[in-house]
C-alpha cells in the first residue's frame, strides 16, 4: 500500500491530507505534528482566542475524530528525528517509517530576542502557537504595561488586542515607520493614526537596546536612551522558514525550501508547501506567509500526488484585523513606484499600488468592495488608469468589463 507522510500538522499539512482522502487516495496517510493539539487555525490565536471570544475547539480545522474516521494516522506531540532520503525513511520517536512520498509543511519559526539582551527572561513572548498565547493570556489584564517589539502586522494586531482590553501599550519599531517592509507610507499613516487614536504609545525609528529585570522582565532600555517599566513583552520581529528537515534530506534552499511549480523539492519523492517553501512566481521566486497560500499550495501538491501534474498558480491575498478595521490585501506590491488613494478614513479607504501603469496590489481598509474589485482586476491582468481609481465618481464595477 502506498504511504504518504506529511510532516507539519498546521494549515498546509491538514489541507494536504484532507485533499488526498477526499480526492480518492486510498493508500496510507500519516500526519505528524510537534504540538499536542490537532491542526488548528493560527490567525484567531492572537485575536478572538486571546480575547476569550473563541473556544479552543473552534480553533480546530477538523474535529479530532475526523482523522480516525478518514483513516489518517495523526501523530501528535512528536518530531522527526532523522530522515534518510535515499532509503525513503524517517525516524519518529525511535520508530523508522518508510514513505513513498514525503510532504514537508513545517511552516515558519518566529525570531526571538537574543538572550544577551534579555530575550530569555520570564515574561518575554512570541506569538506563534497555542502554547505561546496560553502562556501570555493571564497577563492581559487592564492596566498592565506591555511592550511590543516590532511594528509589522503581528505586532500591530497584538497591540490592538491589548489596547482593547485596557492595557498600557508601548510599541517600538526600529525602522523609520511601521509596516515599512510590507506596505506603502499611506498604509503606515492609516494604521499609525488608528493605533494612536486607541491610546497606543507608538515609537518609530526607535529600537530595543535591552530588557532589564532579575529573572523576569521588569523594564526596557530603548535605543534613544528612554527607559520603560514593563510587566511583559511581546516580540513580533518576523519569522524564518522551518527548513531543517528539508536540509537534512539534501533539498536545495532558497529563501525557504525551493520547490518547482508542482511543489517538488530537488530531492525525489519529497515535496513542500506553505510558509516553509519558496516557489516560482512570474519571473521570480517567492515565499508567501499566508493561510490562503498554505491551503492552495498544499491542495495542489495533493492533486499532484494523485497524478494531476498541476502547476501552482498563486493568487496572493492576505488580511489583518485591528480594532474595528479589517484590512484586506490583494496582490504583491513589490516594485511599486506610486500609490493611489481611494476614499478616506473614517470611511472605506484603499491604497492602490502601481508600477508605471500596471496595477500590482491593493490594501483595502474596511473596503470589501474595493478589495474584491482590485483582486479580480489583478488576477485578470487588468490595470485601470490611476486617475480612474482616484476619482470618487468612477463606477468601479464597470472597470471589470472595460
Amino acid at each position: 500500500m502506498r504511504h504518504i507522510i506529511v510532516v507539519g500538522a498546521g494549515q498546509a499539512g491538514s489541507s494536504c491530507v484532507v485533499k488526498l482522502r477526499n480526492g480518492g487516495f486510498d493508500g496510507k496517510i500519516t500526519l505528524i505534528g510537534s504540538e499536542a493539539q490537532p491542526p488548528y487555525q493560527r490567525p484567531p490565536l492572537s485575536k478572538a482566542y486571546l480575547m476569550g471570544d473563541m473556544a479552543l475547539e473552534r480553533l480546530y480545522l477538523r474535529p479530532h475524530s475526523f482523522y480516525g474516521e478518514h483513516v489518517i494516522d495523526l501523530r501528535l506531540g512528536v518530531t522527526v528525528d532523522a530522515i534518510d532520503a535515499a532509503a525513503q525513511e524517517i525516524t519518529v520517536a525511535g520508530e523508522v517509517m518508510a514513505y513513498d512520498d514525503l510532504v514537508i509543511t513545517t511552516g515558519s519559526i518566529p525570531h526571538r530576542l537574543p538572550a544577551s539582551i534579555g530575550g530569555a527572561m520570564e515574561g518575554v513572548y512570541v506569538v506563534r502557537g497555542l502554547a505561546d498565547v496560553d502562556a501570555m493570556a493571564p497577563r492581559f489584564v487592564a492596566g498592565a504595561r506591555v511592550l511590543i517589539v516590532g511594528g509589522g502586522y503581528i505586532g500591530l494586531e497584538a497591540a490592538s488586542v491589548a489596547a482593547k482590553l485596557g492595557l498600557k501599550v508601548t510599541l517600538v519599531e526600529m525602522a523609520p515607520r511601521i509596516l515599512q517592509r510590507v506596505a506603502a507610507p499611506e498604509t503606515s499613516d492609516f494604521f499609525r493614526a488608528l493605533h494612536s487614536g486607541h491610546g497606543v504609545d507608538l515609537r518609530e525609528a526607535v529600537g530595543l537596546e535591552r530588557l532589564t529585570g532579575e529573572g523576569a522582565v521588569s523594564g526596557a532600555v530603548l535605543t534613544d536612551g528612554t527607559t520603560l517599566d514593563v510587566d511583559f513583552v511581546i516580540v513580533g520581529v518576523g519569522v524564518a522558514p522551518a527548513t531543517a528537515l528539508a536540509e537534512a534530506a539534501g533539498a536545495a534552499l532558497e529563501n525557504g525550501i525551493a520547490v518547482d511549480a508542482f511543489g517538488r523539492t530537488t530531492v525525489p519523492h519529497v515535496w513542500a508547501a506553505g510558509d516553509c517553501a519558496s516557489f516560482p512566481y512570474r519571473d521570480a521566486r517567492i515565499r508567501l506567509e499566508s493561510v490562503p497560500n498554505a491551503i492552495e499550495q498544499a491542495e495542489v501538491i495533493a492533486e499532484n500526488l494523485m497524478g494531476a501534474e498541476k502547476e501552482y498558480l498563486a493568487k496572493p491575498w492576505f488580511w489583518s484585523d485591528q480594532y474595528d478595521v479589517k484590512l484586506q490585501i490583494a496582490g504583491l506590491n513589490t516594485g511599486y513606484d506610486r500609490v493611489v488613494t481611494r476614499g478616506a478614513a473614517p470611511g472605506p479607504v484603499s491604497f492602490w499600488y502601481y508600477r508605471g501603469e500596471t496595477l500590482l496590489a491593493v490594501d483595502a481598509a474596511n473596503d470589501p468592495r474595493g478589495y474584491m474589485i482590485g483582486k479580480r482586476l489583478i488576477e485578470g491582468g487588468k490595470s485601470p488608469a490611476p486617475a480612474l481609481i482616484a476619482d470618487p465618481d468612477t463606477d468601479m464595477k464597470a472597470l471589470l468589463t472595460a
